[in-house]
């Protein structure tokens, strides 16, 4: 149980951050938009790193119900779900979960490096 209540602290200071990135997208447009003006070679439209952030976190949320409802199936006796199945499903969560752990500590790494830098 403990486990679940790390995970849930842990996407829940994710989906901080991506708010936190969301409300300096409309600044980034607008720079992006003034060098589109000067470099029309520039691609127009890509992904944002926001949405991409938030697209991650939303993969890892669904992984985890996942490998949840797996888990309950195989306890409620479902002929359909093996235990390797559960097993699976369970090394993919944690997978996941240590992977967008990593990306957030490494995001939340480079903030601390952007916000010491002089200006």
């Amino acid at each position: 149980m403990s486990d679940r209540v790390d995970i849930n602290r842990v996407l829940l200071e994710m989906r901080t951050i991506r708010n936190q990135t969301a409300a300096f997208n409309g600044v980034g447009s607008l720079a992006e938009g003034r060098l589109r003006e000067a470099d029309p070679m520039k691609p127009s439209n890509g992904p944002q790193f926001g949405e991409i952030l938030a697209q991650a976190v939303d993969k890892v949320n669904s992984i985890q119900h996942q490998s949840g409802s797996t888990a309950k199936a195989y306890v409620k006796g479902d002929p359909g779900v093996d235990i390797t199945d559960v097993m699976i499903a369970s090394q993919k969560s944690s997978v996941a979960f240590q992977a967008i752990t990593q990306v957030r500590n490494k995001v939340v790494e480079a903030y601390k490096d952007v916000m010491n830098m002089p200006i």
